[in-house]
C-alpha cells in the first residue's frame, strides 16, 4: 500500500465516526421507547433546563429541547404510555413546583400536543 493511500484511509475514519456520531444523535430524538419511565421522561425535561429555570430562551421547534418534546410525544404513542408519561410529569411539577408553568408550556411552545394538559389538576387516569 502506498504511504499516500494510508494517509487517506487514516483521515477517513475520524470523519467517518464523526458522520455516524452526527447521525445517531439526529435519528435518536425519533427513537420510540416501548414503556415510559420517569428516569426517560425526566431526561427528556432537562433538555430544556434552560428555559424551564431561568425562562429563556423560549424553545423553538428544532431545537434539542423541541426535539425532546417530540420524543417525549412519541413516548405518549398509546393509551397506557401517554398515562404514564402524564404521572410522570405530574411528579415533575410536583417536584419543581416553582417551575411548574415553564414546564407545562414546554410542549406548546415546540407545537406538540401530549394528548393531556400538563396542570397539578390533571387526571392522568
Amino acid at each position: 500500500m502506498s504511504e499516500k493511500f494510508r494517509e487517506t484511509v487514516r483521515i477517513s475514519y475520524p470523519a467517518a465516526a464523526f458522520a455516524i456520531g452526527a447521525a445517531a444523535i439526529f435519528f435518536s430524538q425519533f427513537l420510540v421507547v416501548s414503556a415510559a419511565d420517569c428516569a426517560t421522561v425526566t431526561e427528556l425535561v432537562s433538555s430544556c433546563s434552560s428555559f424551564v429555570t431561568y425562562g429563556s430562551p423560549d424553545p423553538i421547534p428544532g431545537s434539542p429541547c423541541c426535539a425532546a418534546m417530540t420524543s417525549l410525544n412519541n413516548l405518549a404513542d398509546s393509551g397506557d404510555n401517554r398515562r404514564d408519561v402524564c404521572r410522570c410529569l405530574m411528579d415533575l411539577i410536583a417536584a419543581y413546583n416553582h417551575h411548574a408553568t415553564a414546564i407545562a408550556t414546554l410542549p406548546g411552545f415546540c407545537g406538540v400536543s401530549l394528548g393531556f394538559t400538563i396542570d397539578p389538576n390533571t387526571d392522568c387516569e
